[in-house]
Formats: C-alpha cells, structure tokens, sequence
C-alpha cells in the first residue's frame, strides 16, 4: 500500500485502538476488584492505562536515544502480569503494585543489552515455535469471548454464539470482497455490524458512557508513594523478563511482516524501551507492557506496515486517556463481538508461526522434536488449570505458564539437539526472517 492519507492513517489508528482496547480494558478490570479497588477507582484506573499504553507506544514506535524498535508495534498490558499482581495487590495494595512494577522496568531497561544478546539462541525452529503456542494459548481467550465473556451471567447463551459468528463470518465476507483501503479495516467493519446486531438483541450497554467523566488529568501516584517489596519486585522482574522474552519472537515476527532485518541492536532497544514504559507506567498507575501479539496479527491481515498507523494509534490512547466519557465508548462493543473478531486474528499469528517453521528445516528429526516436545508442553501447561497448585508461588508462576515453559523448554532442546549457534547462523537466521513473504 501506498502513501497512506490522513483520514485512512486515522481509521487504521482506531482499528488498531479497538483491537488492542479489549485487553486493555480486561487487565485493569481483573485487577482492580480482586485487590479491592471501588468502581470510581477502576474507571481511573482503566483511564491510567490507557494512557500509559499510549505512551509506552510511542516511545517504542518512534524511537530515539537507544530506544524503541522502530516498529509497528503497539504496547499494551500484558495477560502475563494478571495472577502476580493480584498476588502481590492482596498482600501490600495498590501501591506496592506500582512499585514493583516501576522497578522491574527500570531492571528490564538495564538488562536489555543482555536480554538482546539472546536473540542468536532464537532460530526460525524457536521463534516459530513460541509464536504458534502463543496463537494457540489466545484462541481459547476468544471463544471465551464469543461465549459472553468468562464469568457473565449469559456464558454460553446461543445468542452470545451466533453474535460472534455473525462478526466472523461478516469479517470474512468483507476481506474477500473488499479492495484496498477497505479490505485494511475489514476487521473494524466487521466490529461495527457485530455491534449493530447486538444492539439489536439488547446486548450493547450505554451505562459507562453516561457515568463517565469528560476529562480526567492523570496524576503520576494517583493511589499514593509506591512502596518497595523485596518478593515482589523479583516477582515481577521474573515476569518482565518473560514477556520481554516473548517480545522478541514478536519482534522478530514484526521485522518478517515488515521486511526489516531484526539484529541484536534492534532487540536492545526495543527491550529498552519495554522497560522505560513499565517504569513510567508504574508512576502513572499502570502495570508492565508488552507488544501486543494481538495487534501484529492486524498487522499481518492487513498487510498495512506503516509505522505512522500505529503512532496514530498511540496518540489516540493517550487522549482517550484524558477522557474517560470516550474510552467508556469502546465499552460498548459486546465481548460476542470481540470474541468473532479475535478467531481470525489469533488465527494469524499462527499462520505467522507456520512460515518461519518452514524456514527450519523441518525434515531434520532433531527439529521435528523441538517442535513436538515444545509445542506440546506449551500447550499442554495452558490448558490445564489446578496442576502446580502444590508448588510455593513464585515457581506456580514460572511453570505455571504455558508460554514460558514451551519457551524453555524449546531453548533447551534446540542447545542440546542442534548445538549452541554461531554469530554467522544467527545472522543467517535473521536474514531469512526478512526475506520471504507471502502477499
């Protein structure tokens, strides 16, 4: 695509925005009530991360002084840092939350130049790998989403089922018919007719709106002085550095869709910039960010690579920030509706994980068991609930993650089974990563 215009870089801003909104929105709003915060505090709070998610955006997008990956990549609260904070907000509040946060962001910026020399420990077999248990860990996250949403009172209600397959099925429709700039925000227009229809089967709520303020400063310490806990800033240290590890395999699944070469400098920095946000995230009340996998997905089904989309986009979250009455607005949207429009998304980043497993040499027997065992203990720890109940905390937290345990578990493998990589196959291996493309 071509020079885009102001009005379509707006539009594609906004998709961007409603696609990210929904996870944005969610962690704020699973956090807020189990660490006992009132409603007024969670709108704030959701007001805060918004703003913080706008931030951490642009400071990766554009980049400068060391800092940022320079690319399409939108920041946005990570899944990852849910159970641990509500872990940590129960026994020391809110703020000991936004210390351990600012903290581990600050040890995450320092630590980047170290976390990027990793990136030669992660070949296409690896990348691959992680990204597809990704895709697959989020899809059970839509069709909850298709059902009602986890824990509503309609879960599972057909009309709740035939909501998200009118989105889907809308998406597909507009995405094979439409050309160009259209076809682009497919996604958005499917978002809008799934939430007509809702509104017509009553599910589409005006509430938050009505009861939302139109402006709101944000305040750095809002909820009052961060405290410093020992336990839990290596807590949540061990989790930045999780989703710091997940973040490269986004990054390098962001260079391929790009066609840009992601080296060790490029990982530096964008690492860097991971870390400054959840340092300034914990001054503005917010919690750590990770590049969102959901919005590569959009990235890759609209083939729209232009980094001033999601600038935009970042722009748009730091004002939506500031105004609460509009950020209240993409409440609106039935989580029916959001669930349709996640199935092709998360869809993506599979097929995403597909093409750079095509670039391993999947005929090696040693590659097909990096694969087999990786994937499937990913997988199989993501989708089991109540197995290491048994284990004190901080070790629930690690192994109880699908993510980081395929993660590990894929390093581990390819070291013993391929041996440790050179400089110049790393080299080779990111090289290969931004060659081949399908349109």
């Amino acid at each position: 695509m071509n020079q885009l215009s102001k009005a379509k870089i707006l539009m594609l801003g906004f998709q961007h925005v409603c696609v990210m909104y929904g996870g944005a929105v969610a962690v704020p709003l699973m956090i807020g009530p189990a660490i006992g915060l009132t409603p007024e505090e969670i709108v704030y709070l959701i007001a805060f991360d918004l703003f913080a998610c706008g931030i951490a955006t642009c400071i990766q997008v554009i980049g400068g002084f060391g800092f940022g990956i320079k690319l399409p990549a939108l920041m946005a609260t990570s899944f990852i840092v849910v159970e641990p904070i509500i872990a940590i907000g129960k026994e020391y509040g809110i703020t000991g939350v936004l210390g351990s946060v600012a903290v581990s962001g600050l040890i995450i910026a320092l630590a980047a130049p170290l976390i990027g020399r990793l990136s030669i420990f992660f070949p296409p077999v690896v990348t691959g790998s992680i990204i597809l248990i990704i895709g697959a860990s989020l899809m059970p996250v839509a069709m909850k989403n298709a059902a009602g949403g986890e824990g509503s009172a309609s879960f599972g209600d057909p009309t709740n089922l035939l909501l998200a397959a009118i989105t889907l099925v809308s998406f597909l429709v507009l995405n094979v018919l439409l050309k160009g700039f259209m076809k682009a925000i497919a996604l958005l227009l499917a978002l809008v007719i799934g939430s007509v229809v809702g509104n017509f089967f009553g599910l589409v709520s005006s509430e938050a709106v009505a009861n939302a303020s139109w402006f709101s400063m944000v305040q750095p310490f809002h909820f009052g002085t961060p405290t410093f806990q020992v336990s839990s800033i290596i807590t949540m240290s061990i989790i930045s550095l999780i989703v710091a590890i997940e973040s490269i395999g986004v990054f390098i699944a962001l260079g391929e869709i790009c066609k840009q070469d992601v080296d060790r400098k490029a990982i530096t920095k964008g690492i860097r910039a991971e870390g400054l946000g959840s340092m300034l995230s914990g001054i503005f009340n917010s919690f750590n960010h990770s590049t969102f996998s959901q919005n590569v997905g959009l990235v890759m089904l609209t083939r729209v690579t232009d980094r001033a989309v999601v600038i935009c986009a970042g722009v748009i979250l730091l004002i939506l920030g500031l105004v609460p009455k509009v950020s209240a607005i993409t409440t609106m949207i039935p989580t029916p509706v959001l669930g349709g429009a996640m199935i092709p998304m998360f869809g993506m980043l599979m097929v995403a994980a597909l093409q750079m497993l095509v670039k391993a040499d999947m005929t090696k027997p040693s590659n097909q068991l990096i694969v087999a065992v990786g994937v499937g203990i990913g997988l199989a720890i993501k989708g089991s609930h109540g197995v290491f109940d048994a284990l004190p905390e901080t070790a629930r937290l690690l192994v109880g993650n699908g993510v980081v345990m395929g993660t590990f578990t894929l390093l581990i493998l390819n070291l013993v089974l391929n041996g440790k990589p050179s400089k110049d196959d790393a080299h080779a291996h990111h090289h290969g990563h931004a060659e081949t493309k399908a349109s």
